[in-house]
């Protein structure tokens, strides 16, 4: 099933060709018909209605198991420690929604705490395969065109990486442009709202509608950017399909008349890519103290395990990393001076077969980090059917300019 477009349903509002009432109602129809199968919700409201006003009027939202609601349980993956829990308040992020008319469909499927453990929700386009995670239901849902937005969070690479496997698109905005008030907190340096959507126009509308931002929206004239690409050589390796769809988005750019060159980054860059497992792991030993001391045995086995190898990091050991991650965020205001965009890869390649992993988060977790705003851009189809992303990246609060790139190599790379 295709994926349903937020910017055209708006049109289509707008000019009153479609009923807020019968948007929503096509969505629960969607969601009912390939969600049995799929598995991205949780759960959804008994009765459902659509607002009258707002930006977002007519469009069915779905929300990460970790973002509390407060007329849905808020399980966090575990319902072994907080099955049928329901917070008293939705999420900040929630009632932005809410008051941009959106309309909250349901909750989508986690891992636990938006960590390692998986969940069974399957992707949309090879049910074989993960649909990534944390963020598994929200990208799922989106990518097989039950829903036109839906919201996930990041800390390592949990919106990019599912956006890339689901083939949909998605931003993980500049750090705290979204907030985090009433989201299950891993890492507070770390932590990031972020959209997917059908395309980059999408989530420009419902980014700039959640925040009021009308710099967000999308011109009418795109600028060619010039574009850094990076391939993050301290990371590791890319698999072929990695490196095909980075090959690939940036022959598109350049054929429609950007300026496309390789980019080195600051060894103070890589650096910050090393030690961001120190700066989340203390944090989270801290975020989850009452479930790691209290639960234990109840706490899932993979999370439960990384806790366990991370208990001795140090105070020192996180300052130390902190003061190098500040370090390389100034680095890296200092390379987009010569240039508007980076160009770099989503995830090692397609989605892993089975659902034992979620995926590496390897190519994601320096820019979470750097809190720079990040988009996803389906590039590739692999012979097997698998979508394979590559991420647009602007310096921090460059949110706009980020959406704009990725629409002009989303344009290049439709035009291919």
């Amino acid at each position: 099933m295709p994926m349903i477009s937020l910017a055209e349903l708006q049109r289509r509002i707008d000019a009153g060709d479609l009923s807020p009432e019968a948007s929503i109602a096509q969505a629960c129809e969607a969601i009912d018909a390939q969600d049995k199968t799929i598995g991205a919700f949780v759960c959804r409201p008994g009765t459902v209605g659509a607002a009258s006003a707002g930006p977002l009027r007519g469009i069915a939202v779905g929300i990460k198991d970790i973002i509390d609601t407060s007329n849905l349980p808020t399980e966090m993956g575990c319902p072994a420690i907080y099955g049928g829990w329901r917070p008293r308040a939705d999420a900040a992020v929630v009632m932005m929604l809410k008051q941009a008319g959106a309309t909250i469909i349901g909750k989508t499927t986690t891992t636990a705490f938006a960590a390692n453990d998986p969940t069974a929700t399957l992707n949309p386009h090879h049910h074989g395969h993960t649909p990534g995670g944390s963020s598994a239901g929200s990208a799922a849902a989106v990518g097989a065109g039950m829903i036109p937005l839906a919201l996930g969070t990041q800390t390592g690479g949990s919106v990019i990486r599912p956006a890339s496997f689901c083939g949909t698109a998605a931003i993980k905005p500049s750090y705290r442009l979204l907030p985090t008030i009433g989201v299950k907190c891993f890492s507070w340096t770390l932590d990031t709202v972020g959209l997917f959507a059908a395309g980059v126009a999408d989530l420009a509308h419902g980014l700039s509608a959640i925040t009021g931002r009308a710099e967000l929206l999308p011109r009418a004239a795109m600028q060619a950017p010039r574009i850094g690409i990076v391939t993050q050589e301290f990371a590791g390796a890319a698999e072929a399909s990695g490196d095909e769809a980075l090959r690939i988005a940036a022959a598109a750019a350049e054929r429609a008349g950007a300026s496309v060159r390789a980019l080195a980054l600051p060894e103070i860059v890589a650096e910050a890519w090393r030690i961001h497992p120190v700066v989340q792991d203390f944090e989270a030993h801290q975020s989850f103290a009452w479930e790691y001391r209290v639960n234990y045995d109840a706490m899932p086995p993979l999370l439960r395990g990384r806790l366990d190898e991370s208990r001795d990091i140090t105070p020192a050991a996180y300052d130390a990393a902190r003061g190098v991650a500040n370090q390389a965020r100034r680095a890296l205001a200092r390379v987009f001076e010569d240039i508007d965009v980076l160009l770099t890869l989503s995830a090692l390649g397609a989605p892993p077969e089975g659902l034992a992993s979620t995926g590496d988060p390897r190519f994601n977790r320096l820019w979470t980090l750097m809190g720079v705003p990040c988009v996803n851009v389906p590039a590739y189809v692999t012979a097997d059917g698998l979508p394979v992303g590559v991420q647009i990246i602007a310096p921090f609060g460059g949110d706009a300019r980020a959406l704009e790139a990725a629409r002009f190599v989303e344009a290049a790379l439709a035009r291919r």
